[in-house]
């Protein structure tokens, strides 16, 4: 039997159909990288030490494959897979060539969205949103379920890329369903990129190597709102809401071009100079907005500092380093995979390789330059950070704990010895670490 949701709210009707999630907005993880896109949760209950047996609450396996993020949601935890009818090639850590399955997998997949107990990690409940043999191709370290849901703390809303969204309600029944069709992306790559939501509507980039598109969806039909058409190939970027001084806009990181637009689809600013892929998801901190990519075969592998209140192109030229609209910029620190980010005055970044940098988040000035993580050379996922540490899950289920500061030193080393990708949410006091096969609740009061 379906468990119900337990649901931390002041006051509600109890009544099923108007049964909803709604907690204070400080217990929830609601989306990729939490509020504000940040990463960052100050909790002085929150752990520095763990492993595979310490300081865990639970550990759930969990059926198939993704590499979406979790999100907590009242007294649920949210995430994606997809599993095959079949056995499928395991993923290797590292950058490397051969990763390009161009061909579609034969065999039937299950696109599943799951609901776990905050306090037992048991499965509240489990729906199986689509079943088919794909038509289109992933890389072999992407999965079919890379895209992180979102919630408004009523409803659940989660996006495959070449399938469709979902909306499903708090016991995971579905109330709408939008589908696309399937699109290539660059060497079959497949798709990542996640939604978001603002208000009363989501979100959705969906660059590919077909027609490249933004559009906006009312949340509660699932009908279009506006679509406005991109000129870009394959992306993997998740937009940001950035809500400045001046106004609300969507920014949509691009490898031709960065561009925002307002809440009604129209351009309002742009530039160029990112490498040839881009991933990284922007944010905002000191009224600066963070773009950057790094796509590791490029010379160029830039971060951009954004002031609010730009208008047309806002390109540099050739050997500028600002204007009036770019407070500065670095053209060799931005990262591949994981996305940036800025803890006390400081922006740090986490190259796929195992390096690390500081740069001082309002001025882009050098903190520290090039640091070793480790002996880990593969990282995916972004790092986190609290109680003034930074955390780089490394692709081997190593956790390093970096001091944050002006001077690099780790702290610590946690391993849960399985490969990891995904990026960890963060809440009421609780780590929530997704490996290939399982999904963690880490705090430090353990079982």
């Amino acid at each position: 039997m379906v468990k119900p949701l337990k649901l931390r709210v002041a006051a509600f009707v109890a009544v099923v159909a108007t049964l909803t999630l709604s907690v204070p907005t400080q217990e929830n993880w609601m989306q990729f990288r939490g509020p504000g896109a940040m990463g960052v949760a100050d909790d002085p209950r929150l752990p520095d030490s763990w492993s595979a047996t310490e300081n865990v609450a639970w550990s759930t396996d969990i059926p198939g494959r993704g590499w979406s993020s979790p999100i907590v949601v009242g007294d649920s935890i949210i995430l994606t897979s997809v599993a095959s009818a079949v056995p499928e090639e395991a993923p290797r850590r590292g950058l490397y060539f051969g990763g390009d399955r161009p061909d579609p997998p034969k065999a039937e997949h299950r696109w599943i969205v799951l609901a776990l107990d905050w306090d037992t990690g048991d499965v509240q409940w489990r729906k199986d949103v689509a079943s088919a043999v794909p038509g289109f191709a992933r890389h072999l370290k992407n999965t079919f379920a890379s895209e992180t849901p979102v919630s408004d703390g009523e409803r659940i809303y989660a996006y495959f890329g070449n399938v469709g969204l979902f909306c499903l309600d708090p016991a995971g029944e579905i109330l709408w369903t939008r589908n696309w069709d399937p699109v290539k992306t660059r060497f079959g790559w497949g798709t990542a990129a996640s939604p978001v939501l603002h208000e009363d509507r989501i979100y959705i980039v969906n660059d590919n190597d077909e027609q490249s598109f933004l559009c906006a969806i009312d949340k509660k039909t699932g009908e279009d709102v506006w679509r406005v058409d991109r000129e870009e190939g394959s992306n993997w970027a998740t937009p940001f809401i950035w809500q400045n001084r001046q106004r609300t806009e969507i920014v949509t990181p691009g490898t031709d071009r960065v561009r925002s637009y307002d809440l009604d689809g129209k351009l309002l600013w742009e530039f160029g100079g990112m490498s040839s892929i881009s991933i990284p998801t922007p944010f905002a901190k000191f009224g600066l907005l963070y773009v950057a990519s790094g796509y590791v075969g490029d010379r160029r592998r830039p971060v951009f500092a954004v002031r609010p209140g730009a208008s047309g192109d806002i390109s540099l030229g050739e050997g500028e380093a600002s204007n009036d609209h770019i407070a500065w910029f670095h053209p060799q620190a931005g990262p591949y995979n994981p996305s940036p980010i800025v803890h006390g005055d400081n922006y740090y970044t986490l190259l796929d390789r195992g390096i690390f940098t500081a740069h001082d988040a309002r001025t882009g000035e050098v903190v520290y330059d090039r640091q070793r993580v480790g002996r880990a050379t593969a990282f995916t996922a972004s790092p986190w950070a609290y109680n003034d540490k930074i955390f780089a899950l490394s692709e081997d289920g190593d956790t390093y704990v970096i001091r944050a500061g002006s001077e690099f030193e780790i702290l610590g080393t946690n391993s849960l010895e399985e490969f990891s990708m995904s990026t960890p949410a963060i809440a009421r006091g609780s780590l929530i670490i997704r490996t290939q096969s399982k999904l963690y609740r880490i705090t430090n009061s353990g079982k």
